[in-house]
């Protein structure tokens, strides 16, 4: 599956580079060299492998969009305006220069070559990728333009890597279309079960570790948000006990509190004491040490929310649905330069006459400096805390029926997933029953709907299994079942 992923991707790119103009022989470099030469960089910025990273998904597709349209402009011989664009990669070594997060880095590509070989070297080597292919293609000669001459379209034949190209597209999307359900199921089901059956004894091992864990240090709840499986979970949870052990001392910050091992260090909006997961003990130690600190900056985080709410009218300053922990210390910083940027302007400009007295029946989200500037499928409006302001009034006048339409669809669906997943966990005797952080309730119903409505056939392949709900079929390490929302019986 994976394979297929790479290749519908690269299938996808390698078109999307590509022009009325692709075959001119004055380039130098052909469209099928392009999508070669960057193969590793699609690999490594594919939207599939940030599933359960909606933000950074995003990212990456408007940047690779941003990036196609550059490339293209570029193919087709017109002046490009010089841009940046930034990706998320998975990270494979500590680069310079580059910000982690978890398990992967953000890396900033300026766009500002008038040449596709340079912008192909630049692309490649932002993300420390190896140059060599491009390196090894000399530059053919560039001709002048013949003028008054006939020019004739090439003859393909299957051996053209643009044909065999569009070949393979159709055959993915065949196979694609052709991959049901219930053919899966039998195929791989087995094999879930025992990778299922021979974690199970890790499963009881982390219960036993969390019940241990908050009945000696009085925490509320110890969760794992992350991608890694479950043994790693285990790995964490061993280490922190002790860690627990050694420094009793200072645990004591912890009571009442909600333990979560993710991708980052350091205290939630919620007020989550969060470890990553891929720390050492020691990083741990220091922000238990400093969690009073922390908790400073999340009690002045009510005021510089409602700052941003009097500023916009009243608008409701929320947390996004189904949004990656965010750290209070930046969540703060966030907040004060969107207030900034809406005081600047509303001191101007001021707001748009048909706009109502209030906005307190929509919802505002600020997020990272990168974000993007977007209507959520739950309805609320996604603001990156670098916008400015004349941008933002404008996007929420532009978007006020659609925000308002989403908001209650949302409303009402939120309540019928939740009865309908218990549903199909009954039905089906499932152990467990989630979705990727991007499967939006509309499209977590139509799938549990589709379920119920084929019980018969699929009860005896998901009984007492755990399903990942997604954009794919996959069978995990730890035995979950991943499965389309849209699959086919």
């Amino acid at each position: 599956m994976e394979k297929l992923f790479h290749k519908r991707w690269l299938i996808k790119s390698c078109f999307s580079l590509g022009s009325a103009n692709a075959l001119n022989i004055y380039r130098c470099l052909s469209s099928a060299e392009v999508s070669t030469a960057l193969r590793p960089f699609y690999f490594s910025v594919h939207p599939d492998l940030f599933g359960q990273y909606p933000d950074e998904r995003i990212i990456n597709e408007n940047s690779l969009k941003q990036l196609s349209s550059y490339i293209e402009t570029l193919q087709q011989r017109r002046p490009a305006r010089p841009t940046s664009v930034t990706f998320y990669l998975r990270s494979r070594s500590n680069g310079t220069n580059v910000s982690k997060k978890g398990s992967f880095r953000s890396v900033k590509i300026d766009l500002k070559q008038r040449d596709l070989r340079k912008t192909v070297l630049s692309i490649l080597k932002s993300c420390d990728l190896p140059t060599t292919y491009v390196d090894n293609i000399a530059p053919a000669p560039k001709q002048e333009p013949s003028f008054g001459l006939e020019i004739r379209k090439p003859k393909f034949d299957e051996n053209d890597p643009i044909f065999g190209a569009a070949i393979l597209r159709r055959e993915v999307k065949q196979g694609k279309d052709g991959e049901k359900l219930s053919v899966w199921l039998e195929k791989n089901v087995e094999q879930a079960r025992m990778k299922l059956a021979a974690c199970q004894p890790v499963r009881e091992e982390i219960i036993r570790l969390q019940i241990t864990l908050q009945d000696a240090l009085g925490v509320q709840r110890v969760l794992w948000d992350c991608g890694w499986n479950v043994t790693h979970f285990r790995g964490c949870l061993q280490s922190f006990q002790a860690l627990a052990r050694h420094h009793p001392d200072v645990m004591h910050v912890l009571k009442g509190r909600t333990l979560m091992f993710g991708n980052d260090t350091g205290v939630s909006m919620d007020g989550h004491v969060m470890l990553n997961s891929g720390e050492v003990r020691h990083n741990w130690l220091d922000l238990i040490k400093n969690v009073h600190k922390h908790d400073i900056v999340l009690l002045r985080i009510p005021s510089f929310e409602k700052a941003v709410s009097r500023v916009l009218r009243d608008i409701r300053v929320v947390r996004r649905k189904f949004q990656p922990k965010v750290m209070a210390k930046h969540y703060e910083n966030h907040l004060r330069r969107l207030t900034t940027s809406l005081s600047d302007h509303q001191g101007r400009f001021g707001y748009p006459r048909e706009w109502p007295e209030k906005l307190d029946k929509f919802e505002l989200v600020v997020e990272t400096e990168a974000g993007p500037l977007m209507v959520s499928p739950t309805g609320q409006f996604i603001v990156p805390a670098s916008c400015p302001g004349s941008l933002v009034v404008s996007f929420i006048d532009g978007n006020m029926e659609e925000a308002t339409s989403l908001l209650l669809r949302y409303k009402s669906n939120k309540h019928v997933e939740r009865d309908l997943v218990q549903q199909c966990v009954d039905e089906f005797q499932l152990a467990a029953l989630h979705k990727d952080d991007n499967i939006t309730p509309e499209l977590m119903i139509a799938c549990c709907k589709q379920m119920l409505q084929h019980q018969e056939q699929l009860r005896r392949n998901l009984l007492n299994t755990r399903i990942w709900v997604t954009n794919y079929y996959s069978v995990l390490s730890d035995g979950e079942m991943c499965i389309p929302w849209n699959w086919k019986l």
